[in-house]
């Protein structure tokens, strides 16, 4: 198992990272604008971490392959990226049912990235054919670029991360960096190593809060370069699994690494966050006449949460059928909720997005 020695930079990066999550609390995003942000982040997910494995699909494609109708025939590179986009999909719920890390999720997650591969392909790995070296070939010399842990070996090394997982004290950012660079050396499986790597690290960033609502793909960050990436990750040790990568001397070279990937990801979040907050705060106000709009600012001006039609027309000097067609325009644009009693609106209150950008409409109307 690694030991991990935190250093100044990555103690910096976690501070940072921790900013950023702070920050992220005090944005009230919709449902329907969190649901369109995750979709849309898992497709990118989806894309980077299948094009870190060389596959050959432009976005675009990719983008096709995971909307097409389920019931068509799919290319190789088709079915890796909806593979990993219905594996986002399970550990979505299974992040919902509390579902631990365990070897049981791991199979199951591998399972999922190679949907329509051979069976060989599904599930750890056996024994090799006699004379048969199983490795990671480097794909123009032909020579051995990585020499993973004998099949025997695996089950107990796989039992030694779900105890480490499930026991430890690490920070969670920490765990999440463990889990990748362990499932990435150790090497389980014949296929879908480093996609499941990735897509398990990212369950124990979602299981602690780190994984910022789903939205935005640190995949990306992985693919930007992927030798980096890879580099980080095999820090300068021998192929040989057993000669330094079953407990690398310097680990903070991939911790480091992953920590500022973790930064810059969880800094977009913030920004893509602001810019949908924005985008939705203007085209919702933008369904609204000037007098809708002066008696939503009046509400938030003066902290009215929640309040009755014939309130509101008293203080305003209009009728209470003037204020109740007003509150129907401000409920279908998501700024205010009725409350309903035996079926009939008996109050309306101010919905947490309104609250969330008091400030802005205020200032406008």
């Amino acid at each position: 198992m690694v030991k991990v020695i935190l250093t100044n930079e990555a103690l910096k990066r976690i501070s940072a990272i921790e900013e950023s999550r702070f920050s992220l609390k005090t944005i009230d995003l919709p449902q329907i604008t969190k649901n369109r942000l995750r979709k849309n982040s898992k497709k990118k997910s989806s894309y980077a971490s299948n094009k870190i494995e060389g596959n050959p699909l432009t976005e675009a494609q990719a983008n096709e392959a995971m909307e097409r109708d389920v019931h068509k025939h799919f290319l190789k590179p088709e079915q890796e990226v909806r593979n990993y986009f219905l594996a986002l999909n399970l550990l979505e719920e299974k992040l919902k049912a509390k579902t631990p890390f365990s070897k049981e999720l791991l199979l199951e997650v591998q399972a999922m990235v190679e949907k329509g591969a051979p069976k060989e392909k599904i599930g750890l790995r056996g024994e090799m054919p006699p004379g048969v070296l199983f490795a990671v070939y480097d794909s123009e010399s032909g020579l051995p670029e990585y020499i993973p842990p004998e099949y025997t070996d695996i089950p107990p090394l796989l039992d030694e991360l779900v105890e480490y997982v499930n026991s430890t004290d690490d920070h969670p950012l920490i765990v999440a960096a463990v889990v990748h660079y362990q499932l990435v050396t150790i090497h389980p499986f014949e296929d879908g190593n480093g996609r499941t790597a990735r897509l398990m690290s990212g369950y124990i960033l979602d299981m602690y809060g780190y994984g910022f609502n789903g939205i935005g793909s640190l995949e990306e960050y992985f693919a930007y370069d992927p030798d980096e990436y890879y580099s980080s990750l095999q820090m300068g040790l021998p192929a040989l699994y057993y000669s330094g990568r079953d407990n690398p001397p310097h680990f903070e070279i991939w911790l480091n690494y992953f920590l500022r990937m973790m930064e810059l990801y969880s800094k977009k979040v913030c920004e893509i966050s602001k810019e949908a907050i924005e985008d939705e705060l203007a085209g919702s106000l933008s369904y609204l006449n000037i007098k809708e709009k002066e008696l939503l600012s009046f509400l938030l001006k003066h902290r009215i949460y929640e309040f009755t039609p014939i309130e509101i027309s008293k203080q305003l000097g209009v009728t209470n059928k003037t204020v109740i067609n007003r509150c129907a325009k401000l409920t279908t644009s998501g700024f205010l909720v009725p409350n309903i009693v035996k079926e009939r609106v008996r109050s309306y209150s101010l919905t947490d997005f309104a609250k969330s950008n008091a400030k802005q409409i205020v200032s406008l109307y």
